[in-house]
């Protein structure tokens, strides 16, 4: 997952807790496995491999809706949130401590744009050569939710999941009270700045005070837009709380995507609890 990993589970013995955390894991392998863009045996790979070649695809039920999920927010978005954007992601690498020339930039964006792709469920064409898919902004949040369905068919039923902060809840505490959420400050991440009560559905934060590039005193995104090649300027944070995680998340991307006055609009329209952080200048 590229991230640190938590299952919290209330149950009635070490023994139980241990089968919980054996279910966790063996999902998010299988996931990983599958969906990480750091491997280079994963679904992903083996499309970028493809990419270029005139046949199409075939994609599974679990990966078709994935796409089908991204498809809408790209949609949603008017083009910001992008799953074809993996070069770019790529070029912006948070431990060089350079920016990207760019002329490299304008080359890799010839390799970017959903509406490039051809995708009618369950085939997928990638035409273009050398085009990179990326998952990473839906596909922790789907491990998530996923890991918490799991754990409640498996009889599990007060318990949280949390993926890098992206959490999926399993079922309140025992005594039937919330799960209290710190939310972490932008100026000091060690320090929660706000909490929130959640007991059912997700909640995920979108961010740049973690994963950033710093040159010389500027601060740059790891959320890059797909039409520019550049990272944003937004919010210092958005954290937004939903059915699912996977819908918390899609929303507090977008809401990042957008920008800080859009950004506010999207939120207030969207109707879902939100917290929404801006940093001292």
């Amino acid at each position: 997952m590229g991230c640190p990993c938590a299952l919290h589970i209330e149950t009635g013995s070490s023994a139980q807790g241990k089968h919980a955390f054996a279910i966790a894991e063996a999902e998010l392998r299988r996931l990983d496995r599958k969906y990480s863009h750091y491997r280079d045996d994963s679904l992903i790979a083996e499309w970028t491999a493809h990419a270029g070649h005139p046949s199409p695809l075939h994609v599974d039920d679990e990966t078709a809706a994935l796409l089908d999920f991204a498809d809408a927010l790209h949609s949603q978005s008017q083009g910001l949130f992008d799953i074809t954007a993996g070069t770019l992601t790529r070029l912006w690498d948070l431990r060089s401590g350079t920016l990207p020339d760019a002329a490299v930039i304008n080359e890799a964006l010839s390799r970017v744009g959903w509406r490039r792709l051809h995708w009618q469920r369950p085939q997928l064409s990638i035409p273009v050569a050398g085009m990179r898919l990326d998952l990473g902004g839906i596909v922790k949040e789907y491990a998530a939710d996923r890991v918490a369905q799991l754990c409640r068919e498996a009889g599990f039923l007060h318990g949280m999941v949390d993926l890098g902060g992206d959490l999926a809840v399993i079922g309140a505490h025992q005594d039937g009270s919330a799960w209290r959420v710190g939310i972490k400050s932008p100026e000091s991440p060690n320090q929660s700045t706000a909490h929130i009560d959640i007991a059912s559905g997700g909640l995920a934060t979108s961010g740049d005070y973690e994963r950033c590039l710093i040159v010389d005193g500027r601060r740059y995104s790891h959320i890059i837009d797909p039409r520019s090649g550049m990272p944003i300027e937004s919010f210092a944070s958005v954290s937004v709380s939903a059915p699912s995680c996977l819908v918390a998340g899609a929303a507090a991307t977008l809401a990042m995507l957008l920008g800080v006055d859009e950004g506010k609009h999207y939120l207030n329209e969207l109707g879902l609890p939100h917290l929404w952080l801006t940093r001292t200048p």
